[in-house]
């Protein structure tokens, strides 16, 4: 069963386009080869942070919006956390009664 959930990925302000769109494009894979389906990518772009992150002011924010199970998340995660570039993450599951009353 696929359950919506949502990573926010704040990378290095420091890492080139090309870095970024390749981290993105590999995690977006593990989703889907995982048996994810990704709903939407929201690159929201450098912000300045409320406090300095491995001794950086500013980091580069990617929304990643996705139905998956649970196995899909752990493996996502665990690739997440080895990756180099990827200041912090979060992964939260959305609620699933708001897609419920949209249905209706």
């Amino acid at each position: 069963m696929l359950k919506k959930y949502e990573t926010l990925l704040l990378l290095s302000p420091e890492l080139a386009s090309d870095n970024r769109k390749s981290i993105v494009e590999g995690f977006t894979a593990i989703i889907e080869r995982e048996g994810g389906q990704l709903n939407e990518i929201d690159d929201w772009g450098s912000r300045q942070l409320a406090y300095p992150v491995q001794k950086q002011s500013r980091g580069y924010y990617v929304r990643l919006d996705y139905a998956a199970p649970g196995a899909t998340v752990a493996e996502l995660e665990r690739n997440i956390r080895i990756t180099d570039g990827v200041f912090k993450f979060v992964t939260v599951k959305l609620d699933e009664s708001l897609q419920a009353q949209e249905e209706a």
